[in-house]
């Protein structure tokens, strides 16, 4: 009986560590997923470089183009990008 009794505080400490650590970790990296899906062209974004860009090519699953000023366009992997600063308005058919 005093055994489980000593297992009471761990179960208590992983328990919240798991609300206060884990799970906001997870919904964090959810929503991150969710923004890189939602990625089209127009968008201006700002990659973990501290670049920021518009979109101009949507390549694939992994890769986007980015137009960082005039002329200058480079391939960015999706999941760099950081934050989505504007947001285009999906086109009306």
């Amino acid at each position: 009986m005093e055994a489980i009794g000593s297992f009471i505080p761990l179960i208590l400490i992983f328990v919240i560590m798991y609300f206060l650590m884990i799970r906001p970790q997870q919904q964090q990296r959810k929503q991150h997923q969710a923004m890189i899906e939602a990625l089209r062209r127009g968008d201006q974004v700002i990659t973990s470089g501290g670049f920021i860009g518009k979109i101009t090519k949507v390549k694939d699953d992994e890769e986007i183009e980015v137009e960082l000023a005039e002329g200058v366009k480079v391939r960015v992997v999706r999941s760099t990008i950081v934050r989505v600063v504007n947001k285009t308005e999906p086109a009306s058919e």
